[in-house]
């Protein structure tokens, strides 16, 4: 039988509907007082919070870089500036996998593995959060045109418009004034992130670097509002940054030019100061180098070229090369040896061609080995006789000639503001007995006495001890930096000066040093012969490597690089030094020969004029007559 039809109970199901609109309606308002709770929580509780998330989302604060001072030569002549250069920077936080946007940026710019790895040693460099990161300086107008086409490809790159620093006069000041460049790990570790917040590059040598607070400046800032990529809309609050300080150097470009070409492209060091001010007029070593490409990052290739090279023209032959002083130094002793009541001016020996110690047979010999005779101080000096300076070595002794050589500033740093400065060896018995453990042997004081031996100097501390012949004692530390945004440079730590018994005892070390340009036997009488002004000097040779005993030196038979030294120092006018000069050529192996004719060039740019006649200025007084009566 077929199953009976049941009939629908829409009473049942009327009460099931009213039900679940029950529950529903339950349910819609659970949920909307949810809804309300969070809101009025997010809205009203923590409303500041998210507010100040907002705006910082919306409002970012961003550093302005000072310009860098600018540095000039003492005649206003312009040594490093600053130029407008466009840049190619990368937002780590805006750039998603910004490795591969690196290799977007080689592909798109057709560059080379090298720089792929540069671009990523800058881009991993510390720095702060949403901080553009320059990656690739002084872009070409095409380089410019290609980023632009490919920007939807490059996302956090953008094409940046700032200041780099520029060295207009290349390989001439790179020793001295030195280079910026983009600061690393180590140094980003010691600066103040505040006050270099937006910077990149830092001093790395020289006045560069000595003086980087002064040249640095103080950052500034802007309040900018950005929109959800973080393109700034506006500028809602900005504060200027102070540029950093100019600086005024004491040095001279066209001295620095006569300079370098006096050298005519050998290696060595030429210093030229000023000895009443104690103002470096020219400072070179050669070879130089162009300091531009350091400033953006130079390339791996061209910084090993440099760094590899034989001439080595990255290093510092005025502050950092390390030579013994040689006969340079015969003046000082002479003086040293007057004042320390050992000898007088009239005190004579005895020059048979060398010296002995009493009681044994080595002999130290004279550079003449035939001797000179009879010899007073004065012909001592303008003969440079070795046998001589032996004797008066011998009765010093090493304690006073270390003392007097120290107080002409050997063995310690003489600058003020060079940092790069090597403070050499003036020896002595405490240094010998912790060095090598040994006692201080007679012949070694003897050595010392010529300027050989342990002894270590730069061309800066040579021309210190010059100056200080010149001045009769007067220190005042040499300074590159002549004024420093119109303020003279202060010395911190003035040295004492020297004080001799008696003030004539200068009289006699100067005029030996000018009987060695003028007088009759003196070892550069032929390049004072010529000199339209009396000059005060005095040669110096350096061994390179030594000569056994009873050997002669005979270049023939040495390599080039291992010939000896060439040193000559002098100031001049005599009567009114107006610059003190020291030269070291590398092997060039004659002070008066090679040296010396260097020196007189540097003078003469400096106390002649165009027409090749000494300035005014600089020309010796001329004595009233007295009419008759």
């Amino acid at each position: 039988m077929p199953q009976p039809i049941r009939l629908k109970d829409h009473e049942k199901d009327g009460r099931l509907i009213r039900k679940r609109a029950v529950v529903g309606a339950v349910l819609v308002l659970l949920l909307t007082s949810v809804l309300l709770t969070r809101l009025y929580y997010l809205q009203v509780v923590q409303f500041e919070h998210h507010t100040t998330l907002a705006e910082n989302n919306r409002i970012h604060v961003q550093p302005i870089p000072p310009n860098r001072g600018l540095i000039y030569d003492r005649n206003g002549v312009i040594i490093a500036d600053n130029r407008p250069s466009f840049s190619l920077t990368l937002t780590r936080e805006r750039a998603g996998d910004w490795t591969q946007v690196l290799d977007v940026i080689v592909e798109v710019l057709e560059l080379g593995p090298d720089e792929r790895v540069l671009f990523e040693r800058r881009v991993r460099q510390g720095r702060r959060p949403f901080e553009p990161v320059p990656v690739l300086f002084e872009l070409s107008e095409e380089q410019i045109a290609r980023v632009a086409v490919n920007q939807f490809r490059l996302p956090g790159v953008e094409v940046a418009a700032q200041l780099v620093r520029h060295y207009p006069l290349g390989e001439h000041f790179a020793h001295s004034v030195g280079y910026v460049g983009r600061i690393n790990e180590k140094e980003l570790k010691t600066l103040d992130p505040v006050s270099y917040s937006g910077t990149h590059h830092i001093g790395k040598t020289g006045i560069e670097r000595f003086y980087e607070d002064e040249l640095h400046g103080e950052v500034g800032y802007e309040e900018v509002e950005t929109n959800a990529r973080g393109r700034v809309l506006r500028v809602l609050k900005r504060t200027d940054p102070t540029p950093g300080k100019d600086i005024v150097l004491s040095l001279d470009i066209r001295l620095q030019e006569a300079a370098e070409a006096a050298l005519a492209g050998r290696r060595g060091a030429i210093v030229a100061i000023q000895p009443q001010t104690g103002e470096v007029l020219a400072m070179v070593s050669q070879p130089s180098f162009d300091p531009n490409p350091f400033v953006t990052g130079i390339g791996f290739k061209a910084y090993a070229d440099l760094r590899d090279s034989i001439d080595r023209p990255l290093y510092n032959r005025v502050l950092r090369g390390l030579y013994p002083p040689g006969s340079t130094i015969k003046p000082m002793v002479a003086v040293s040896g007057l004042d320390s009541g050992v000898v007088t001016a009239q005190t004579r020996v005895f020059d048979p061609g060398y010296y002995q110690l009493p009681n044994l047979q080595h002999k130290y010999r004279n550079w003449n080995r035939s001797g000179d005779g009879w010899v007073d101080m004065d012909l001592a000096i303008s003969r440079s006789n070795d046998t001589y300076f032996y004797s008066l070595a011998h009765k010093m002794g090493i304690d006073r000639l270390h003392d007097y050589m120290s107080r002409f500033g050997l063995g310690q740093r003489v600058s003020l503001d060079m940092f790069e400065e090597t403070a050499g060896l003036m020896p002595s018995r405490d240094w010998k007995r912790a060095r090598y453990r040994q006692a201080w042997y007679p012949g070694e004081t003897l050595i010392l006495g010529i300027g050989q031996g342990y002894m270590q100097t730069t061309p800066l501390q040579l021309a210190q001890a010059t100056t200080l012949m010149a001045t009769r004692g007067k220190w005042i530390r040499p300074h590159l930096a002549k004024s420093i945004q119109g303020r003279v440079p202060v010395d911190p730590n003035p040295l004492p000066d020297i004080v001799l018994r008696d003030p004539k005892f200068w009289d006699n070390g100067r005029h030996g040093m000018e009987q060695v340009m003028h007088g009759p036997r003196g070892t550069a009488r032929k390049v004072g012969d010529a000199a339209l002004y009396r000059i005060a000097g005095k040669s110096g040779t350096a061994q390179v490597v030594a000569i056994k005993q009873g050997e002669k030196y005979d270049r023939s038979k040495v390599a080039e690089r291992h010939r000896d030294h060439a040193l000559f120092v002098a100031f001049a006018p005599v009567d009114n030094p107006q610059i003190a000069v020291s030269v070291m050529v590398e092997n060039g192996e004659s002070g008066s020969g090679v040296a010396a004719p260097v020196v007189k060039q540097v003078i003469d740019a400096w106390l002649l004029d165009e027409n090749g006649q000494l300035k005014a200025e600089y020309a010796p007084p001329v004595a009233a007559e007295v009419s008759a009566p």
